[in-house]
């Protein structure tokens, strides 16, 4: 998958997080975001190295309608579920995973 396509959330807010799931306020900063794709955290920081590739979108909600994808420059309330949870916070940037 080209970079400058993939799709990308940036985390302005953690709502709730337990075991291995996160709702977390997000805008869209790139690309077409899906459920169901699976992103990694941009690695600016050794927290977002290490949830690389543990991230699956499990559902994206928009004026409290579930919504099958966003694009950008919009904002939902999305939840993410895999380890790599505990390591988003604001400002975090999840980009899809290429599924090759």
């Amino acid at each position: 998958m080209d970079d400058r396509t993939a799709g990308k959330l940036q985390i302005y807010s953690v709502e709730e997080r337990g075991d291995g799931a996160a709702t977390c306020v997000v805008r869209c900063v790139g690309g077409v975001v899906r459920t169901g794709q699976r992103f990694g955290a941009v690695p600016d920081a050794d927290e977002a190295e290490a949830a690389r590739g543990l991230l699956v979108l499990h559902r994206i909600t928009r004026y409290e309608k579930d919504m099958d994808f966003i694009d950008p420059p919009h904002s939902a309330t999305v939840r993410l579920l895999g380890d790599g949870v505990d390591f988003l916070k604001k400002g975090v940037i999840l980009t899809a995973a290429d599924d090759e």
